[in-house]
Order: structure tokens, then sequence, then C-alpha cells
């Protein structure tokens, strides 16, 4: 083998060892749907790719930082919020977001922990803020439904239930919901995202994934809770008190009603029983006076005497018929 074939056998062998050398360390690599990659020389920022596709980089010199392109969540921390009224509410939220522009997220936070314990601080006093704005029943309604079906079931109440709800609630009815659940979480959502924009992240919403009341409210709620229903039980008995004096007065007045009805009749049928017998009596007396005079005679004789053992004269008319032989003198 002359010498000008070995050189050049060397040189191709150089160039093969140098080829797999190049293969070895990665020239290419991908980007997967889904992700975004940032790419660094040397800690300095030199390209990014938001799309999937396969790319080239130095080799040993770059690297590659890769990013999820996907929706990403974020649970918050538990915290205890006054609201406007001053009453303490423990609000637990849940945020989406993604990362807009990789470069910019890479220069603020290089990896994702990061970024969470930022966008962490963010959402919390985002939330803070617009919670102590506004008043609880804001948090924890998102409409006037509630109110629109108690006026409907209002309506469809009888009367005792009328009154019953008049002695509990007064004049007194629920608040208003101006804005809603939906609609401070909105707000919460555009101030937080005054914000991130600028640490390269696109904060879709934050949602709160838990609100209730802290241990002294919540103490105060079921004291009020306890009112209210001892309220409706005062106003329940106050109705059956009005409705018993109600019933006795009526069974009253019906019982005097029914006697005076009685007596009338009682006194109507003795008055014609005492015709009828004064009638009787005058058809007798007038077929024979004497007779009719003797028979009232001893009748009154069988009444009267009875109680009497002794009688000290009968020089009275009252006992012609009893001691004069024939009845008269």
């Amino acid at each position: 083998m002359s010498k000008a074939m070995r050189k050049f056998l060397t040189w191709i062998c150089v160039l093969v060892v140098l080829l797999v050398l190049l293969l070895f360390t990665g020239p290419l690599y991908i980007v997967n749907e889904g992700k975004q990659v940032v790419v660094t020389r040397f800690g300095s920022i030199v390209d990014s790719h938001t799309e999937a596709g396969l790319y080239i980089k130095m080799p040993v010199l770059d690297k590659i930082t890769t990013y999820p392109k996907l929706v990403l969540s974020l649970d918050g921390d538990e915290q205890r919020i006054p609201t406007k009224e001053n009453q303490y509410i423990i609000v637990d939220t849940t945020a989406r977001w993604r990362i807009s522009d990789p470069v910019k997220f890479y220069q603020n936070f290089v990896t994702l922990d990061n970024a969470y314990n930022k966008l962490s601080d963010i959402i919390d006093s985002s939330t803070r803020t617009v919670i102590t704005q506004n008043r609880l029943s804001e948090i924890v309604r998102s409409s006037n439904i509630i109110n629109e079906i108690s006026a409907s079931k209002i309506e469809d109440e009888d009367e005792e239930t009328k009154q019953i709800d008049s002695l509990v609630n007064g004049n007194t009815s629920n608040e208003v919901v101006t804005k809603g659940r939906s609609i401070l979480c909105k707000e919460m959502t555009n101030e937080a995202n005054k914000l991130v924009p600028e640490y390269g992240i696109d904060l879709i919403d934050i949602v709160p994934r838990q609100v209730k009341y802290s241990d002294e409210l919540t103490e105060s709620v079921y004291n009020r809770m306890i009112k209210e229903r001892n309220q409706v039980a005062q106003a329940y008995r106050s109705l059956g008190e009005g409705k018993k004096a109600e019933w006795l007065g009526k069974l009253e007045s019906d019982k005097r009603t029914i006697a005076s009805e009685a007596y009338r009749k009682s006194e109507e049928i003795k008055g014609n029983a005492d015709a009828q017998a004064t009638a009787i009596y005058a058809r007798a007396y007038n077929k024979d006076p004497e007779f009719y005079m003797f028979w009232k005679s001893m009748e009154s004789y069988k009444q009267n005497l009875k109680d009497y053992p002794a009688t000290y004269s009968t020089n009275m008319d009252y006992f012609k018929y009893l001691y004069s032989p024939d009845g008269k003198r």
C-alpha cells in the first residue's frame, strides 16, 4: 500500500471517529408535543423553541431546558382573611396557568419550583386584596337565586306559615348579591395578571377551592343558628298559643250559644207542656169541678202532711175534705 493510500485511510478513520463522537454528544434534539425549550450556552440564552420538531444544537456547549406547554395547576395555601364586615374566613384557592414566554420564564425562575413559589405569593396576595374589599355573601354565593326561591316559596305558603316567617324574620331579607363568587374570581385573576406577564406566565383563572369559617366565626354562626331555631320554635309556640286562645274562645262561644238555644227550647217545651197541662186541668175541672177540687186536695195532703207528724188544729178550710163527712161545711 502506498504512502498516499495510507494517509487517505487515516483521514477516513479520523473522520469516522469524529462523526461517531459528534453523534454520541448529540447535536440533534427533539421537542415533543406539549413541550417547549430554552437553549443556553455558558448560562446565556441562545435560542428557544415552542413548536414540536427536530432541532440542532452545539454539542457539549449547549444546554436544553424543557418546560411544559400545557395548562398547569397550582393549589394555594389556606389563608385566614377578613371580609369587608371584618369576619374572618379561611380560603383555599386553586389556579390554572401556563408558560407563555419560555425565555422570560427562564430569565426569572429557571425551574418550575421557583415559579410555583413566586406564583403562589402573587395569587395569595390578589386573593386577600379582593376578599377584604367584599362582603361574605359575595364570596360564598354566585347569584340571588336564593332570594328568588325564598320569595316564590313565601308566595306559595299558607297564611300560618307566612305568619311564622313574619315572626321569625320580621322585615329583614337576604342580602342582595351584586357581584358573586364568579365575578370575584375574575377580579382575583385580573389583580394577579398585573404582575405575572413580566414573568412569561399566562394566568388563566383563580378559583376558591374551599371557603370555610374560622373557629371563632364558626362558633358565632352556630350560636346564630341556635338562636334562629329558637326563634322559629318560639314563633310556632306563639302561633299555637294564639290558635289555642282562638279555638277556646270559639268553643266557649259555641257552648254558650248551644246552652242558650237549649234553654230556649226547654223553656219553650215547658211552656207548651204547662199550656197543655192547664188545658187538660181546665177541661177536667169543667167536667166535674167538685171532684177536681177533691183530687187536688188529696194530692196536696200527700205532698205536704208527710213532713208533719202532728196537726194541732183542723179548723181550717184546707182540711175540709179530711175531717168533714161529706167533704163540705
